[in-house]
């Protein structure tokens, strides 16, 4: 693999956090701002982008994978 071809140190954090159980409403939110310095807002649009993102999949396959189905429910209850 190239650099080209491997994720950053932030994109790697994202998909981090989101294999986490948060224990309640707010602490993951709190970690986005203090881990990462970004809003939630911020994480959110970088998460839906590594969502799509080939070398996101080819990291983290069982987070990525989990994380499309739960889009696409949502998707289609809209």
């Amino acid at each position: 693999m190239t650099d080209a071809d491997e994720l950053s140190e932030r994109d790697r954090a994202v998909l981090r956090l989101e294999r986490t159980d948060w224990p309640g409403p707010g602490a993951k939110e709190r970690v986005v701002r203090e881990q990462l310095g970004m809003s939630p807002t911020r994480y959110y649009q970088l998460l839906n982008a590594l969502l799509d993102d080939p070398r996101a999949l080819a990291h983290d396959p069982v987070t990525v994978n989990r994380l499309r189905r739960v889009r696409d429910a949502r998707r289609e209850r809209r």
